[in-house]
């Protein structure tokens, strides 16, 4: 086989795999989670356009209160993902013009949240979601142990709640793909599982050089993630942390809840006990009121 005929194979197969991504559902999601493969989804920014129909389509599916998309001045500063929008998109201007990312939760294959929560309320699925649970202490850990700086706790809740994107859970359950990833008009957002998103931005990559940089962020940030951008400027120009590393941050509180026996088994259950007592105590003054 020649250089040539090579070349054509392996683009042949990469377009293959480029048409399984975009492909409008996610085929037997289940059955596939249970091969120990995590889900994700790849965000080129070199495509987004700030339209912001993922951040109307994440409110959509989780109840949140629907953006006003209209207003253009929320481009003005940078905006964080808070307790009633999981996905924002922020705009940038960089040495090469103006672009748009989203951001939401990284679903980090070895989170931190998950690592930090003592009772085991955040939880990393099969299929690489990181959820969040009821049965939750309120000592929000996972917020002060995220890097990316992603849980936010409704302080003004009377029985309040850790919340942030679940990279659609439910949906993935149900054989759907994300909500935001379904409505893209650009295909800025690609859903698929982790090796095939990275095959895909190796791709583009190779096949772009003077408009990708060679810069993957999530491959190896933070020990890797689910969520994973690709981009035409260095990723500080964007709004990213490179000062991250490649150690997964579950890794630095590992030896504190080993060595403390007290901290990892007797503290969970007592603040627990005293988390029921006083929601029960509340939702009794909430129902009161009421």
């Amino acid at each position: 086989m020649d250089r040539r005929s090579f070349l054509q194979m392996i683009g042949a197969t990469a377009a293959g795999v480029a048409g399984s991504l975009t492909a409008p559902g996610v085929s037997h999601a289940r059955s596939k989670a249970e091969s120990g493969e995590f889900y994700g989804i790849l965000v080129d920014t070199t495509r987004c356009i700030g339209c912001r129909n993922c951040e109307v389509a994440c409110a959509e599916v989780n109840g949140l209160p629907l953006p006003d998309i209209s207003d253009k001045s929320l481009f003005a500063s940078e905006r964080q993902t808070t307790e009633t929008q999981w996905t924002v998109v922020n705009r940038y201007e960089t040495e090469k013009g103006k672009i748009y990312v989203p951001k939401r939760c990284m679903h980090c294959n070895q989170a931190a949240c998950v690592a930090a929560c003592l009772v085991k309320a955040m939880k990393k699925r099969k299929a690489g979601h990181v959820t969040w649970d009821t049965n939750c202490l309120g000592c929000r850990l996972c917020m002060v142990s995220c890097p990316f700086d992603i849980p936010k706790f409704e302080y003004n809740s009377a029985l309040p709640e850790i919340q942030k994107c679940t990279l659609c859970w439910e949906r993935f359950q149900e054989d759907k793909i994300p909500g935001c990833v379904e409505a893209c008009p650009t295909e800025a957002l690609i859903f698929g599982t982790r090796r095939q998103l990275l095959e895909e931005a190796r791709r583009r990559i190779y096949q772009n050089p003077g408009v990708y940089n060679s810069h993957i962020y999530g491959e190896q940030e933070a020990g890797g993630t689910s969520h994973l951008y690709l981009s035409s400027v260095p990723f500080d120009q964007l709004g990213f942390r490179t000062d991250i590393g490649n150690t997964a941050y579950s890794e630095y509180s590992k030896g504190f809840l080993y060595a403390v026996p007290f901290v990892f088994v007797l503290w969970p259950v007592i603040m627990l006990g005293m988390s029921r007592a006083i929601k029960g105590e509340e939702k009794e003054i909430s129902e009161g009121q009421a």
